[in-house]
């Protein structure tokens, strides 16, 4: 009897001795699964926050169909040397000319609170041609006058029909009448140069941008007093936020003599001002600025349709990644005073030619 309630008792502990270590096993293996289970929807959650991210950043791209409306009646892309090895996903490294416009849009609430004014339409407000090297180590931003007197073409419509060739025309009328396209012909025409892209930010999105950056800091030579830009600067270094930063873009009257030239002069160091931000902000590691950023950028854009998702302005992105501040040079096309109307410039010849030449 003892020793069969021995062996019962060491039989029962060991039947529960094994009970529980596979209860405990058991436990583990649930606890295991578990985890396994909460980890596996939490990257099904980010993987589908992610795509959500990409869907609704890709959304805000609006894009432009130069090339389909302008065909081939347009100056040569420059002959292109392929690689010798390509990788399996190539950073782009050719030489690449980009037309950028700054629309001074008349719509929306938020754009005339900027300073857009209270009338319908759009107009070119800034424009500069971006020049890429090949190697994309190096870059030229050439700005083109607004009040640049030009032979407009006759550009395509896309309701169909075309807009009037003009001779002695404003430059950025091409904008107001035809749009992109015909912003983009009346370069073309002016430069001899292809523009490989197009890509158009607005008002307001240019002061979200400046925004989700944290600002720009700038240095004005001179006092800036200017009611329709809404700035008011004393000369000397500034830490700008969204609005004031496109207040600085867009004054002119707060400039000597109300000068086009003097502005441009200002939009150059913001452009460096940029580029400086840009790099001294580490977006990678904070996913939250980094998605604020790009939301800003994308939704201020329109661009033509090879920039038209977010896939191709990364990888235009990627290849610009050993691109400093100080490897962009900033010119102004050379312009003498019409003789039509002091107000007004033409392009300073051949000295602009010759610019010009230097970019194909």
């Amino acid at each position: 009897m003892g020793t069969r309630t021995g062996r019962d008792g060491q039989g029962g502990g060991g039947r529960m001795a094994a009970r529980g270590g596979q209860d405990g096993r058991g436990g583990r293996r649930k606890a295991l699964k578990a985890a396994g289970v909460a980890l596996v929807g939490s990257l099904l959650l980010g993987a589908g926050a992610a795509g959500w991210a990409y869907w609704h950043l890709n959304g805000n791209i609006r894009s432009v169909d130069i090339n389909g409306a302008l065909g081939d009646d347009r100056p040569a892309r420059p002959a292109t040397v392929p690689s010798a090895s390509p990788s399996a996903s190539p950073v782009p490294t050719g030489a690449l000319n980009i037309l950028v416009l700054g629309s001074d849009s008349r719509t929306g609430e938020q754009n005339q609170e900027l300073g857009g004014g209270d009338s319908g339409g759009a107009r070119s407000d800034t424009a500069m041609v971006v020049h890429l090297d090949a190697g994309r180590t190096a870059a030229t931003v050439v700005s083109i006058p607004r009040d640049t007197l030009v032979e407009r073409p006759s550009c395509p419509l896309p309701s169909g029909g075309t807009t009037r060739a003009a001779s002695g025309a404003m430059f950025n009328t091409a904008y107001e009448l035809g749009g992109p396209v015909c912003a983009v012909k009346t370069v073309e025409s002016l430069t001899g140069v292809r523009m490989d892209h197009y890509v158009e930010v607005d008002f307001s999105g240019f002061a979200d941008l400046v925004d989700a950056l944290g600002g720009v800091t700038v240095t004005t030579d001179v006092d800036i007093d200017d009611d329709k830009s809404h700035l008011h600067l004393d000369a000397g270094t500034h830490h700008l936020d969204g609005t004031e930063a496109l207040g600085l873009a867009r004054t002119r009257y707060g400039l000597a003599g109300g000068s086009d030239l003097a502005r441009i002069e200002l939009q150059h160091k913001l452009v460096k001002a940029l580029l400086q931000q840009v790099s001294a902000t580490d977006l990678l590691t904070d996913p939250a600025k980094l998605y604020q950023v790009a939301d800003a950028l994308t939704g201020s854009l329109t661009t033509d349709t090879g920039l038209d998702s977010l896939g191709e302005l990364t990888n235009l992105g990627r290849s610009l990644g050993d691109l400093a501040a100080d490897d962009v040079r900033t010119l102004t096309m050379p312009v003498l005073p019409a003789p039509s109307d002091p107000n007004r410039v033409v392009a300073d010849q051949p000295d602009a030619a010759e610019l010009w030449e230097s970019l194909r």
